[in-house]
C-alpha cells in the first residue's frame, strides 16, 4: 500500500494570544498525552512539546503570522495565527497528523521550494534535490548533469547521490535515467523513477530515484517532477550568474590588469581579487604612468559603490587620470586637476585615490591622497611602516584641498599600495584593520611579487567581503660596473 492510501488520523487544537489551550479534542490530547480534563488556560506541556511543537515555534507563529510545522516520528503538527480585526493575533490554531505506519510520509511539494536551490551554485543545488528526493519519496537519489547543450554530445556527470546509492548502480537505473533525458520527460520503471532537468527548453541533466521494495506512483512522479523543474532553473540560473561573472571579472581583470609601463628603474607587481560574492564587477583601479627623469607616478583608486556602474566610472577616472598626469604635476596639484574634471560629470561617483610618485635616482616618493587608505612601506627586514599621508576629499566632491607629503624609499624597500577590501573586516574599526597589516613581516629577501601574494594569503584577501587590488613597487638596483 502506497502512503497516500494509509489512513491517517487528525487532531485539533486552539490556543488563546498567551499560547494556552482554549480547547483540544480527545485525538489531540491521546497523540500528545495531555489530560483529558484541566487544559483551558494551560501552556502546552512539556511532553506534548515533543510532538506539538516547543514554546518558541508558538512564539514565533503568533509574532509573525506565519504557518510551521512540528515534525515527530509518525506525527506532523500545524499551527496557523488566528487573526481578529487589524490583523490583532487572538491566539492559534493547530492541526496535529499521525500517520498509520506504511512507507515513509512524503514531504509536500512545497517543501521543495524551501530545500532546493537556497544557492547560486549547480553542485549545491544537486545535492539539495537528490537529499529532498531520497527523503521524500525514495531509499536512493542521485543528480546527473551534462555539461553540453545538446545532451547526446556529452555524457552525464555524477554530480550528487543520498540515500541507499547502492540501488543506483542496477545498470536498469542507468537506462531509466537516459531515456528520461532523451525523451525529455520523466520514465517511471518498476522500482526506479527519472525526471530530466529541463530550462528554457533544454535539458541539462536527470535526476534518479531508486526504491529498494515498493514501485513508485504516480504521484511519485509528480513529486519528482516538481522538485526537478525547481532544480533545473535553480541549475540554469547559477550557472548562467557563473558565466556572467567569469565575463565581467576577465574584464575588469584586462583593465586592471594592464597598466602602463613603469621605467625599468622600478619592479612592479599588481593584483586583482574580486570579492568571492556579491556584484560581478566593482570599482577599483591602478594605473603606472611613466614621467621625465627616470620617474613613475603609481595609482591606486577606488570608486564608491559596487557594480557595472562603478566599473564604468573606474575607467572614466583611469583615462582622466592618464591625461592628467602627462603634464608631469606635483602628485597633489595632480589630484587638484583630477577632482575639479570629475565633478565637472554629475554622474560620476566620488572616488578615493591615492598618488605615489617615485624617484628612483633620488631615492624619494612623494604622496598625495584624496580619501584614499595609507599606504605601507615594508623594509628589507621586514617591518613595516604605514607611511602618515594628509587626507584630502575624495574625487569628485570639487573642494580641492589636497597636500603632499615626500619620504625615502630605499633600494631594498617595498611600497605597497592597496585598497580597502585588504584590510577592512566587518564590524571591525579600520584602525585595527590596519594595524593587522602593519603586523606582517614577509620573508626577508622576497620579490615584490612574492611579498605581494605573500600579503594577500596572510590577510585572506581571498575571503575579502570588498574587491581588493594592490600594487607593490621596489626600486630596481643598478648593478655595479665591472672593473677595469
Amino acid at each position: 500500500m502506497c502512503a497516500d492510501d494509509s489512513p491517517a488520523v487528525a487532531g485539533v487544537a486552539l490556543l488563546d494570544a498567551d499560547a494556552n489551550y482554549l480547547f483540544a479534542d480527545d485525538a489531540y490530547r491521546r497523540m500528545t498525552g495531555e489530560p483529558a480534563g484541566g487544559l483551558e488556560g494551560r501552556p502546552v506541556g512539556a511532553r506534548a512539546a515533543d510532538v506539538a511543537g516547543p514554546p518558541g515555534l508558538l512564539a514565533a507563529v503568533l509574532a509573525d503570522g506565519r504557518p510551521r510545522t512540528h515534525a515527530s516520528p509518525g506525527r506532523r503538527c500545524t499551527w496557523q495565527r488566528m487573526t481578529g480585526a487589524r490583523s490583532q493575533a487572538l491566539g492559534l490554531i493547530g492541526v496535529l497528523i499521525e500517520q498509520a505506519p506504511g512507507p515513509p510520509p512524503r514531504l509536500h511539494v512545497g517543501a521543495a521550494a524551501d530545500r532546493i536551490g537556497t544557492t547560486l551554485d549547480a553542485e549545491t543545488t544537486c545535492e539539495e534535490l537528490a537529499r529532498y528526493v531520497s527523503t521524500a519519496l525514495a531509499d536512493a537519489a542521485a543528480v546527473d548533469l551534462t555539461a553540453a547543450p545538446d545532451p547526446a554530445a556529452a555524457p552525464l556527470r555524477r554530480t550528487a547521490a543520498a540515500g541507499r546509492t547502492e540501488l543506483l548502480a542496477d545498470p536498469a537505473a542507468a537506462a531509466v535515467a537516459e531515456r528520461a533525458i532523451r525523451e525529455g520527460r520523466p520514465v517511471l520503471d518498476d522500482r526506479w523513477l527519472a525526471a530530466p532537468l529541463i530550462a528554457r527548453e533544454r535539458a541539462l541533466g536527470v535526476v534518479l530515484a531508486a526504491r529498494a521494495h515498493s514501485r513508485f506512483t504516480r504521484d511519485d512522479v509528480l513529486l519528482a517532477q516538481s522538485a526537478a523543474l525547481r532544480a533545473a532553473f535553480a541549475v540554469d540560473h547559477a550557472r548562467r550568474y557563473a558565466e556572467a561573472r567569469r565575463t565581467g571579472v576577465e574584464l575588469q581583470r584586462a583593465l586592471l590588469t594592464d597598466p602602463g609601463l613603469p621605467h625599468p628603474n622600478l619592479q612592479l607587481a599588481t593584483r586583482y581579487l574580486p570579492a568571492g560574492t556579491g556584484d560581478l564587477v566593482g570599482g577599483d583601479w591602478f594605473e603606472t604612468v611613466r614621467l621625465h627623469f627616470g620617474r613613475t607616478l603609481l595609482v591606486m583608486g577606488d570608486v564608491m559603490g559596487h557594480g557595472v556602474a562603478s566599473a564604468v566610472d573606474m575607467n572614466s577616472y583611469r583615462a582622466a587620470l592618464r591625461d592628467v598626469a602627462a603634464a608631469d604635476l606635483p602628485p597633489h596639484r595632480v589630484l587638484r586637476r583630477l577632482d575639479m574634471a570629475i565633478s565637472d560629470a554629475a554622474s560620476r561617483r566620488p572616488a578615493a585615490c591615492l598618488l605615489a610618485r617615485v624617484d628612483p635616482a633620488r631615492g624619494i616618493v612623494s604622496f598625495s591622497s584624496a580619501g584614499h587608505l595609507p599606504p605601507a612601506v615594508f623594509a628589507g627586514d621586514g617591518a613595516a611602516e604605514l607611511v602618515d599621508v594628509p587626507v584630502g576629499p575624495p574625487l569628485g566632491t570639487g573642494l580641492g584641498g589636497y597636500d603632499i607629503v615626500s619620504r625615502r624609499l630605499r633600494p631594498e624597500d617595498t611600497l605597497l599600495l592597496f585598497t580597502d577590501g585588504l584590510v577592512e573586516r566587518r564590524g571591525e574599526d579600520i584602525d585595527t584593520s590596519l594595524a593587522r597589516l602593519a603586523r606582517f613581516r614577509p620573508r626577508p629577501g622576497c620579490t615584490v611579487d612574492e611579498l605581494a601574494d605573500e600579503v594577500l594569503a596572510r590577510l585572506d584577501a581571498a575571503h575579502a567581503a570588498d574587491d581588493v587590488a594592490l600594487m607593490a613597487a621596489r626600486i630596481r638596483e643598478r648593478a655595479l660596473p665591472e672593473p677595469d
